[in-house]
């Protein structure tokens, strides 16, 4: 099971020219794992995350604007932010996250290994913490 040290920046390939810069993903490729969902968050007026996903890989991209990734496995925590759209942020499944900080007209992109189910994720920080000690005993 891969876990916090897992948690990493991943490069988006781009191209720039005199017009600007295209960034694509391809699943599989650029991504750890075959992407099943794609869903993007703007107009943001408050903080969002606080869960973590029983079987969902993501990678997080700040398409515009910035914010703040925290991530934790209960034990360790990890601060990143997210500031340019042509690096993502991979997290594996049960890592628990929290974004915040959204500047204005931010807009995050997240690119998932799973179609949205909520009873893929874990709501709440106590009821991770109880998820996790259940998977190490």
């Amino acid at each position: 099971m891969e876990g916090l040290n897992d948690v990493r920046m991943i490069d988006l390939p781009s191209v720039r020219d005199a017009r600007g810069v295209l960034t694509s993903i391809e699943s599989g490729i650029d991504t750890p794992f075959e992407i099943k969902r794609i869903f993007y968050m703007h107009h943001i007026v408050s903080d969002r995350g606080g869960h973590a996903h029983t079987d969902t890989d993501q990678v997080i991209v700040a398409s515009y604007g910035s914010f703040k990734v925290e991530i934790s496995d209960g034990t360790d925590s990890r601060s990143f932010v997210l500031d340019d759209a042509q690096k993502g942020l991979y997290v594996p499944r049960m890592i628990f996250i929290k974004l915040s900080d959204f500047s204005p007209g931010a807009v995050c992109t997240v690119l998932a290994s799973t179609h949205y189910d909520i009873k893929r994720s874990i709501r709440t920080w106590e009821d991770y913490l109880k998820a996790i000690r259940k998977d190490t005993q």
